[in-house]
């Protein structure tokens, strides 16, 4: 086989997820590097370097090169690209792809020619990028070449983005450099405050994903939730030795409130400066929910409750914009338009 399979990226900061035209997504793995300090030699990439995470010794580090959704450190997201892309170009040919990888909305000029640098050097062709709303919504099946209303919002690692779509095109957008990671060190924080207790992201995560909650409404499930206690083990701030504390579903919940409401201002942002017509399609169509964070317990009910419109989370969220990216590559004249509003 001659011909290059085209990849579609989902760069996360939390993960990155690779599609490959003709085969869909093949990878999603954790966005981490685990290097030698000193001879900066790359020892493991995605979920073996995120097992290292807090449990290397001094000479190893693991890094995640991304940060509220950009490229933080040039040099290991790159390396991380080209062991992703050598990965999935392996299992066909020397050939170099096109790639689409998904950004976010607030990409600045530079951290733009930064992602493309990252993916030219790591050995694509030709690098175009896809709005991650846009790409979101695409992956989500909403109709987006339609002239009606589309409220996409994508709650990732590092950041949140709300998008109104119409004809192709973002009508409105709110890029908040909030996510799932700024939940974790709310976590951490608030038990840092409370209970003189130190604990690890990894230990924040779990937290978060085993028991947190976004809201609570009356019904017996969520308050069972509220009051739910979980065992967690960290390390004393003040005696410097490991403790163990129980905590409820509703302290949990607590620590999260600030970003969670950071998220839903930038949701009545979108919804305030969308034209009146749109704005009607959304009342009719709702809202979708989409990326990690759209799995946090009772987001949409608290999203449903503020917006007072109906609110669905996609069939995927963890690969909507992956999936979304691949619709592209699979037909990239068909998108040319979308992509050349997103590079201008």
């Amino acid at each position: 086989m001659f011909k290059a399979k085209d990849l579609g990226i989902d760069l996360g900061t939390a993960n990155i997820l690779v599609y490959i035209r003709g085969e869909g997504v093949i990878m999603q793995e954790p966005s981490v590097v685990a290097i030698q300090k000193n001879t900066k030699e790359i020892l493991a990439v995605g979920s073996e370097a995120k097992q290292m995470i807090g449990r290397t010794p001094e000479n190893i580090v693991a890094i995640r090169p991304m940060k509220d959704g950009v490229i933080a450190d040039f040099d290991v997201a790159q390396a991380m690209l080209r062991y992703f892309i050598n990965k999935s170009k392996s299992r066909f040919t020397l050939i170099k792809p096109n790639v689409v990888v998904g950004v976010p909305t607030g990409i600045t000029a530079v951290e733009e020619r930064a992602v493309k640098d990252a993916a030219l050097q790591a050995g694509a062709k030709d690098v175009q990028l896809l709005a991650e709303p846009m790409a979101a919504a695409i992956g989500s099946g909403m109709p987006v070449g339609e002239p009606t209303g589309n409220m996409i919002v994508d709650i990732g690692g590092g950041t949140t983005e709300v998008a109104v779509i119409s004809l192709g095109g973002i009508v409105t957008d709110r890029s908040i450099r909030v996510g799932g990671d700024e939940m974790d060190a709310h976590i951490v924080s608030y038990l840092k405050r409370k209970y003189n207790l130190l604990v690890g992201e990894r230990t924040a995560e779990d937290l978060k994903m085993k028991y947190g909650s976004a809201y609570f409404s009356d019904s017996a499930e969520d308050q069972k939730r509220r009051n739910l206690k979980c065992s967690i083990r960290g390390r004393d701030l003040v005696e410097g030795l490991p403790k163990n504390i129980e905590l409820t579903g509703d302290e949990i919940c607590e620590a999260m409130k600030e970003p969670v409401g950071r998220i839903l201002e930038g949701i009545r942002y979108c919804l305030e400066h969308t034209p009146p017509e749109l704005s009607s399609d959304i009342m009719d169509k709702g809202i979708v929910l989409a990326g990690g964070g759209s799995l946090l317990y009772g987001l949409d009910k608290l999203v449903r409750d503020e917006t007072h419109m109906p609110v669905y989370v996609a069939e995927e969220p963890l690969t909507a914009v992956a999936e979304g990216t691949g619709v592209v590559v699979e037909n990239l004249e068909k998108w040319r338009r979308i992509l050349s509003n997103v590079n201008s």
